[in-house]
């Protein structure tokens, strides 16, 4: 078995279909989706939790609080679930490049 895990990120024009990867070695199982709000993101998480038996969700930053409460409510408690935040420079540097590039700046909630 390998330890699996899956990323999760947000994109305006992202298709969850489409925007998705996977990497296998022989101990690590990495997946990741582009999705396009939090109501997708829900949806990915629920089914890769019951599908693939995910170990770790790890969402990007732009994820809020509220977000990862609830995504973490929705896997459960034998899935960890992380957010990939840098300290505040990094974070700046973040929000500059997302806003460079159209994103909005409210919750991607539908």
């Amino acid at each position: 078995m390998a330890f699996k895990v899956l990323f999760v990120a947000h994109a305006p024009d992202a298709d969850k279909e489409k925007h998705r990867s996977e990497i296998k070695t022989g101990m690590y199982h990495l997946f990741t989706v582009v999705v396009k709000n939090q109501k997708e993101a829900l949806q990915v998480c629920s089914d890769f939790v019951k599908t693939e038996g995910i170990d770790v969700i790890l969402l990007c930053p732009g994820f809020k609080h509220d977000d990862v409460a609830e995504i973490a409510r929705a896997a459960g408690s034998g899935v960890a679930v992380s957010v990939a935040r840098g300290d505040g420079p990094s974070g700046r540097v973040s929000a500059a490049a997302r806003r460079r590039e159209g994103y909005r700046s409210k919750r991607m909630k539908e």
